[in-house]
């Protein structure tokens, strides 16, 4: 019994302690964000001030970052153009990396292995790299900078490589070949099982690159600001960037744009979040 009583205490202090690190490495990790929810409600010169204090030592608090942010952005018009550039780019590059994974996976040939290794090969090469040879071309030469088409066209581009290293993934080890000899029997064309049959079955995967996807294309900054000038086609990112001046810049409006832009996507999260951690669980499995 002594025994028993001393290995259960142990779990137990050893349960709280696992705790205690865990509360810790969470407000570590969540504290910008928290700086920000709470010098959003700040007036400037609080922030400037004491932009560590809490919301409690404060007399200024107030919503009115909120609105100013609101109208100088153009709120609406940035989150409709964030809105089809994220939607747009995450409905082709998933079907896209879908169907070219499902045609890597049963079409395991020289072809297919080389064009895959290229991909997870691409995967190392670093954006900037890119960007002024991306410019050069698309800019210079073609001259189809400044439209949301060629913002999507690059997204997609961009996020192929990866999206198929998970969908190769999964579907290698979650979508057995069984199912697709059934369809075939029954008459069915290889477009029409791949739609029917096994694109229900990625269910998981496409809910964890969506929001992978979907956060990426939403919060970028640097490709868009390469390829957007025009202030009517700005996503809420580039819209940010409007609250800062040649010599200042209003901390509490940037700070209340920024919880405006990150809410629509954490919406999103919290909507797919069990989907999502296991996506990337039987995505990493074989």
């Amino acid at each position: 019994m002594k025994q028993t009583s001393i290995g259960g205490s142990r779990k137990k202090v050893s349960h709280i302690v696992a705790m205690i690190v865990l509360v810790a490495v969470f407000i570590l990790y969540m504290f910008p964000f928290i700086m920000v929810v709470i010098n959003s409600l700040k007036q400037k010169r609080d922030i400037i001030k004491s932009p560590f204090s809490w919301l409690f030592t404060i007399k200024g608090l107030s919503f009115d970052n909120f609105v100013k942010a609101f109208n100088q952005m153009d709120f609406l018009n940035a989150f409709k153009n964030s809105l089809i550039v994220t939607v747009s780019a995450t409905v082709l590059v998933t079907i896209l990396a879908a169907m070219l994974a499902y045609y890597i996976v049963r079409n395991n040939n020289t072809i297919s292995k080389i064009a895959f290794a290229l991909m997870v090969a691409s995967m190392i090469i670093p954006f900037q790299a890119l960007m002024i040879p991306l410019v050069s071309i698309y800019g210079g030469m073609l001259n189809v900078m400044n439209h949301r088409i060629t913002l999507i066209f690059m997204h997609t581009g961009f996020s192929m490589a990866m999206s198929v290293f998970m969908f190769h993934g999964f579907i290698k080890g979650n979508v057995p070949m069984a199912l697709e000899e059934a369809a075939y029997i029954d008459g069915c064309t290889h477009a029409q099982t791949f739609f029917k049959i096994v694109l229900p079955l990625l269910k998981p995967i496409i809910s964890t690159m969506v929001i992978l996807n979907a956060m990426a294309f939403w919060n970028d900054f640097l490709l868009p600001s390469l390829v957007l000038t025009d202030k009517k086609l700005l996503t809420l990112p580039l819209s940010t960037y409007s609250f800062y001046g040649t010599y200042s810049a209003d901390y509490g409006t940037i700070m209340a744009g920024l919880l405006l832009c990150v809410i629509p996507i954490l919406i999103l999260y919290v909507v797919l979040q069990k989907q999502i951690i296991g996506g990337v669980v039987a995505g990493a499995v074989k």
